[in-house]
């Protein structure tokens, strides 16, 4: 019942299953093949790909993919290991991977596999000018018809060269598969199908459902004529959407100049809330004043936490002139921002969104030499048991650090000294704040010059509570002395604020998953050194 087409003709044998249930052989069975069915209209085969994987005489598969996003494709994961059910890893593919699509070959460069059923994106080298197919947001239901589609065989082509469909019918659908029924006689899915779509169509919009994964292959040229069954099951796509829009996204982000990003801060701008689906989002201040918000995933993927871009001010805007910004909530719908400007105003938008800044409320006036001259770091917070993430805490220029408790209610008017002046304090050069260690309210995360990283655990409003060292100051293999640009968010698991973004001074962006008391763990390069 294992589906990827080989070249030469010689059939794979080690999966498949004489006689046993279609229920049984989605665990143990063959991955899918091709369709044996008419030639798709055009507008269903534009947007499929053939797959030629591996370049040596009997090592050679052949698979279907359908292109989601104008550089990639969605596939079977079971299209690229030696043995069906096989876990595959992320990165380029073991063997080389050519993709024919629209007419035009290119390679396949790299895979981001789910782990918890048969599917893979595939990156292309370079873009395509081909209409991608969107997934579907709704699963189908038992008696739903769907058109599967590929490049593999027929009842009498080894090779058709040319994608043909056939309609199923649905029998069944599963956390992460579809159970298929031919509809008519001779629909069957073949070699070199796997991967290939299942599409519905519903009030004229037609969409991904699945990826063909298992078939019994009866009727298909090469299988044992006393195989007559053909069902067949695809891995269910339908609710992955959030993940392909993130992964397809990637892309774009890795390719952003971040060595030009020179503020960073994270909060709920495009709707999302703590606990909910949407992940927070990201706000990049950069060099030439433009200003961009990178929606958060709702998908929990740590490799690709953003979904999509929106510019909120063009280039050359007043935004360079933001010397410090820092995400803050006074009770809005979303989370709003408090920013810095050089000649020393203090603005508080209440809100931002897609569409830009909102609520513009000015907390000092420009030209008050405390804020212009005196103030060097600011990070907003719930560094007070008041509910909301609206303190101000700031580092001057003589090392004293001030918390100002409640901008909602207060403005600039209540501050607290928790530092004295001292000559410590003069070398932060980074501050965030998070939830990393469990307290009723907020961390303070501080980078030193020297690349020290400290966590001040459950700030009080009133002092600083003991450290926390979570890197130390001196050089090593990351270097925190280099994190340029840093800021905490809620970008995976999105219960809390417990993940760092690092813009490092080459340029290159990590992600650094769950920080605790314990320190750093993971470290995930979401764009490379530019």
């Amino acid at each position: 019942m294992f589906m990827p087409g080989f070249r030469p003709h010689t059939a794979r044998t080690s999966g498949l299953i004489a006689a046993a249930t279609l229920a049984a052989a989605a665990l143990s069975a063959t991955p899918a093949t091709a369709i044996s069915g008419p030639q798709a209209p055009g507008a269903t085969s534009a947007a499929l790909a053939r797959l030629d994987i591996g370049n040596q005489t009997g090592d050679q598969r052949g698979c279907s993919a359908v292109l989601v996003a104008p550089q990639w494709l969605l596939t079977a994961a079971s299209c690229f290991t030696d043995t069906p059910g096989a876990p595959l890893k992320s990165g380029a593919p073991k063997l080389k991977t050519t993709a024919t699509l629209g007419g035009s070959a290119q390679q396949v460069v790299n895979l981001v596999p789910r782990t918890d059923r048969d599917v893979v994106m595939a990156q292309l080298a370079k873009p395509s000018g081909i209409t991608p197919v969107p997934v579907a947001d709704a699963a189908p239901v038992t008696g739903d018809e769907v058109q599967a589609a590929g490049f593999g065989r027929t009842h009498d082509e080894w090779v058709p060269g040319q994608v043909h469909a056939a309609a199923f019918t649905v029998q069944n659908t599963g956390a992460t598969t579809i159970d298929l029924a031919g509809k008519s006689d001779g629909a069957a899915i073949c070699k070199g199908d796997t991967g290939g779509p299942a599409l519905n169509t519903t009030g004229g919009r037609t969409a991904i459902v699945g990826v063909s994964s298992l078939s019994w292959q009866g009727g298909c040229l090469g299988t044992d004529p006393a195989e007559t069954r053909t069902g067949a099951v695809a891995a269910r796509v339908d609710d992955l959407a959030a993940w392909v829009q993130q992964v397809s996204y990637s892309t774009a982000f890795a390719a952003t100049q971040w060595k030009h990003a020179v503020q960073m801060t994270a909060g709920y701008y495009t709707g999302g809330s703590a606990g909910g689906t949407r992940r927070m989002d990201l706000i990049v201040v950069w060099d030439d004043g433009e200003v961009t918000l990178y929606q958060g995933g709702d998908a929990n993927d740590p490799a690709h936490p953003f979904a999509a871009e929106y510019q909120l001010q063009p280039k050359k805007s007043i935004w360079t002139h933001a010397v410090n910004v820092t995400s803050t909530n006074t009770g809005g719908g979303t989370d709003g921002v408090v920013v810095r400007w050089t000649d020393g105003e203090m603005t508080l938008y209440t809100s931002v969104d897609a569409k830009g800044f909102h609520g513009e409320k000015q907390l000092a006036p420009h030209h008050i030499a405390e804020w212009e001259n005196d103030a060097r770091l600011m990070s907003a917070g719930r560094f007070t048991v008041n509910g909301q993430r609206d303190d101000l805490l700031v580092d001057w220029k003589d090392g004293h650090v001030s918390l100002f408790a409640d901008l909602a209610a207060n403005g600039l008017k209540k501050q607290t000294q928790i530092v004295a002046k001292n000559t410590t304090w003069t070398y932060a050069t980074q501050l965030t704040s998070g939830s990393f260690t469990g307290k009723n309210t907020d961390d303070l995360l501080v980078r030193w010059v020297d690349g020290e990283t400290t966590i001040y655990p459950g700030m009080n409003g009133k002092s600083l509570p003991g450290e926390i060292k979570i890197r130390p100051g001196k050089p090593d293999k990351s270097n925190w002395a280099d994190a340029t640009v840093v800021t905490a968010g809620a970008f995976t698991a999105n219960t809390t604020a417990d993940d760092i973004i690092v813009r490092w001074n080459d340029g290159h962006v990590s992600l650094f998953p769950g920080v605790d008391a314990k320190g750093l763990h993971d470290e995930i390069q979401l764009a490379p050194a530019n």
